[in-house]
């Protein structure tokens, strides 16, 4: 089976029901954290576990999926939505074993959610569900309607923070919008850049500690941060984004890249 354009199966053929795929949005408070990166290396992890993965560069404006992965895609969403090409057209077999849907980058029109810009994106992901096993959104940082309504396409969310304090008040303001808006009772964290073992859990405590002050006295449900797992810094982080390739292909035996391995285990569990 071609992994870019996966087959599925006709209407009219007799089939058991088909399994959807386990939508992950993997999102940020504010850019610079590493979330692009976190995706596509997360999704080659649970690829060379044996699953059937898309990344969908969900940042539709400012897209960099593409400069990450090396790739010079000659058609993007933009094409899919303005009907210039077909879905299947779109998609491309990435490094690592995955599949990847880019978004074209300084694309204005994008910058804002339309109902096309809605409806399209809500289209495109429930064409692609029964594809695959798992979908991950690489949203845009921060709170705008377009990355929320992204990430209210995921069954699932994760943040990605770091130690930085602009980092972490915006990782909160990111869950309160969420349980505000889209009453999550759970949030996922990845804790991106640590110093140190265990600093992921004293920052989802320090977190969690202001969620249970600001959030879950009015929140229904009360909302619960979820540690995934923390990324230690690592030099080979850079030198494999300089290379622009993945940290699992190039540096597999890195401590990143063990991290890494590991949220995949735990979100295959």
């Amino acid at each position: 089976m071609n992994i870019a354009n996966p087959e599925v199966p006709s209407p009219s053929k007799a089939a058991p029901p088909t399994k959807r795929a386990r939508v992950l949005a993997i999102t940020s408070g504010k850019g610079g954290v590493g979330k692009t990166f976190v995706s596509a290396n997360l999704a080659a992890a649970l690829a060379h576990r044996g699953e059937r993965v898309l990344v969908l560069d969900a940042d539709l404006g400012l897209a960099n999926l593409d400069v990450v992965l090396n790739l010079f895609p000659k058609i993007t969403l933009h094409d899919v939505f303005t009907g210039k090409a077909a879905l299947d057209d779109a998609i491309l077999a990435a490094p690592g074993g995955f599949s990847v849907l880019l978004a074209g980058s300084g694309m204005v029109e994008y910058s804002r959610l339309t109902a096309e810009v809605r409806a399209k994106l809500l289209e495109v992901i429930e064409t692609l569900a029964p594809r695959y096993d798992r979908i991950l959104l690489d949203t845009g940082a921060g709170i705008s309607d377009v990355v929320l309504y992204a990430v209210s396409l995921a069954s699932d969310v994760a943040i990605v923070v770091t130690s930085e304090p602009t980092s972490m008040t915006d990782a909160y303001a990111t869950v309160k919008v969420l349980s505000s808006q889209q009453q999550r009772g759970v949030i996922q964290l990845i804790v991106n850049q640590v110093s140190r073992l265990g600093e992921g859990r004293a920052i989802r405590a320090q977190l969690q500690r202001v969620v249970d002050r600001f959030v879950n006295p009015d929140a229904e449900p009360a909302v619960k941060l979820d540690l995934m797992g923390e990324i230690p810094a690592d030099p080979a982080v850079r030198e494999a984004v300089q290379k622009r390739q993945l940290l699992l292909e190039v540096y597999p035996g890195s401590a990143a890249a063990k991290a890494v391995n590991a949220l995949a285990a735990k979100l295959a569990t």
